[in-house]
């Protein structure tokens, strides 16, 4: 009996003020467009990219006894745009090499590392060497963006198709376009700078933002068993196995692949951020938004 009077108390909370509760979201989404405009005027990009999007030379140095503060100090001043990192001994926390990327071009930024070294880099033996040209970086960024943005809007009509009704499916759309926005926010507060890889990613938040999205919609919508209440929490207990089983499963993944692999780094760490904001966008706003929606429908139809 005193379970009964708890569930209920927690479905009158709810009940009472899911409305409001639309104001966190809200929040979230101005704040994330105006951090991100004022990166944008500061600097011309909406996050930072790294030389697979805008071109410039990576040279690995297998050497353990680098220091990377040392190193950062020496070389800051000569190399434009400088990125350095550690590589790590699988399995342990020995160093086993250093990355240095730069927008210098192959042979002027060997120069240089090689000044502070005091010995020669020889590829395949103690260094490799990289270069990407601008070009083909800022094509290759331009094509992304428009795979992501073809993604978008054919997602945007699919489910316009399946559920016939404009307001479910635009909270189903500001959801997923909530995700991103919230999660580019985040890393360009890190000051991760943006992999090809990275970029990638944010087509897999669309993915995992759009399975509970759907799931809740549906349930919403389409299933007439039980109350508004039940459909939403049988919804959410799915859906929060979903997205919590993808959540720790990706986090395990970042824990276990940061010392020696920045690319699965940056993946990863993306959709970690990405499903946290995914839970607040798909239980809040898109709940409360359905909510007001099948309730004021009920409503109408009841006059």
């Amino acid at each position: 009996m005193a379970e009964e009077v708890v569930q209920v108390s927690k479905r009158n909370w709810h009940d009472k003020y899911y409305k409001l509760m639309l104001i966190i979201p809200l929040i979230l989404v101005l704040g994330s467009l105006m951090y991100i405009g004022v990166n944008y005027s500061q600097t011309g990009d909406f996050f930072k990219k790294d030389i697979s999007l805008t071109g410039g030379t990576s040279i690995t140095v297998y050497d353990e006894n680098i220091s990377l503060i040392d190193l950062e100090r020496y070389l800051s001043e000569s190399l434009p745009d400088l990125s350095t990192k550690r590589l790590y001994e699988f399995g342990t926390n020995k160093q086993i090499a250093v990355v240095i990327e730069t927008t210098l071009g192959p042979e002027e930024a060997k120069e240089v590392l090689e000044g502070y070294l005091n010995y020669g880099l020889i590829e395949g033996e103690n260094s490799d060497i990289t270069f990407t040209g601008s070009v083909l970086s800022e094509s290759f960024f331009s094509q992304l963006l428009v795979a992501i943005l073809i993604a978008f809007l054919f997602m945007s009509i699919v489910v316009f198709i399946i559920f016939k009704k404009f307001l479910p499916s635009f909270a189903v759309i500001f959801s997923a376009f909530a995700n991103i926005l919230m999660t580019l926010a985040v890393v360009d507060m890190l000051g991760m700078k943006m992999s090809a890889a990275g970029i990638v990613s944010f087509l897999m938040i669309i993915g995992y933002s759009i399975d509970t999205d759907i799931l809740l919609t549906t349930r919403i919508l389409k299933r007439h068993e039980g109350s508004l209440n039940e459909r939403i929490f049988g919804a959410f207990k799915t859906g929060m196995t979903m997205t919590l089983t993808s959540f720790f499963a990706l986090l395990g993944a970042l824990i276990f692949v940061q010392s020696f692999s920045g690319v699965l780094t940056q993946i990863f760490t993306i959709l970690v951020i990405g499903l946290g904001f995914d839970m607040i966008n798909t239980w809040v706003t898109n709940v409360s938004v359905l909510k007001w929606y099948v309730e004021k429908k009920s409503g109408s139809e009841r006059q």
